[in-house]
């Protein structure tokens, strides 16, 4: 008797723990609350099913209980029991599937006339780039980075000339306006998460993965690594402040484009240059 009540307390306390946790999720500040519904009806679903299952278990211990003189009668098929499993799982595998095959799908899909930001992960730091005046981003390529270039700009294509560059700095998006995040690594495994945007994706080196989304309310929001990158991917933390039209625009005209430091670069490598000159 004392694992049948062990088994009811476990399965009570489970749905109690759950129903009176002060802990929750962070409030959503994307268009992703389709994340958000299907990550409840999958609970539920297997909430249900892990409740149904650990009662089942209990009345099992109760009713086949040890009892003098009782023997337990050899029937290893049960047709209807299994039908009925059978079409349960199922039924319930069907309907934790198909919420996230259409959350996929929108995932995937990004909308006409979404802006672009490039992210970059490395040990253990978070660089942005954004489209200059053109629109549109220039080429890059790992060989090319060095302590003047950590995204590996390529100096020769005039796209990528008027590239917004942000080096460990905090990214601003626009409340309203859907957004493409492309992603890249170069050097391990990284995950771009902020937990209020609910998307992510992961980085992996060589490639370029994406997500999009749409900010729905201002604020700044806490960066993470969803990867075990290093020893220091606890400290890979970054930021992205969601302003409105007006502060964005503002932001976004105090930004330097690569050009601009590149020519800083330079300018600094002649000025140490000629401080290292001998004297006459």
């Amino acid at each position: 008797m004392a694992v049948v009540v062990i088994l009811v307390l476990l399965a009570a306390g489970s749905v109690l723990f759950h129903l009176l946790s002060p802990w929750w999720w962070t409030p959503i500040a994307s268009n992703w609350n389709y994340i958000d519904n299907t990550l409840i009806i999958t609970f539920w679903i297997t909430g249900v099913v892990f409740v149904a299952v650990v009662l089942f278990m209990a009345y099992c211990v109760f009713r086949f209980r040890h009892r003098p003189g009782n023997r337990a009668a050899y029937e290893p098929e049960n047709t209807k029991l299994e039908s009925w499993l059978a079409a349960g799982t199922t039924l319930g595998v069907a309907a934790m599937l198909t919420p996230g095959l259409f959350v996929w799908h929108q995932f995937v899909t990004v909308p006409d006339g979404a802006g672009q930001v490039e992210v970059v992960g490395q040990q253990w730091l978070w660089s942005f780039r954004l489209p200059g005046a053109d629109g549109k981003l220039g080429t890059s390529e790992t060989r090319d980075i060095s302590p003047e270039n950590s995204l590996g700009l390529n100096r020769n294509d005039a796209a990528a000339l008027d590239d917004i560059v942000i080096e460990g700095g905090e990214l601003h998006l626009e409340i309203g306006k859907p957004v493409k995040m492309l992603l890249r690594s170069v050097d391990v495994l990284h995950d771009f998460y902020v937990p209020e945007f609910r998307a992510k994706m992961d980085m992996v080196p060589g490639m370029v993965t994406y997500f999009w989304l749409t900010p729905t309310r201002t604020g700044t929001f806490e960066v993470l690594c969803a990867e075990l990158c290093g020893v220091g991917h606890p400290q890979m933390r970054g930021t992205v402040v969601v302003d409105s039209p007006e502060d964005y625009q503002t932001w976004l005209a105090s930004q330097q484009t690569f050009s601009q430091l590149m020519a800083k670069a330079q300018t600094k490598e002649t000025a140490q240059a000629g401080n290292a000159a001998p004297a006459r």
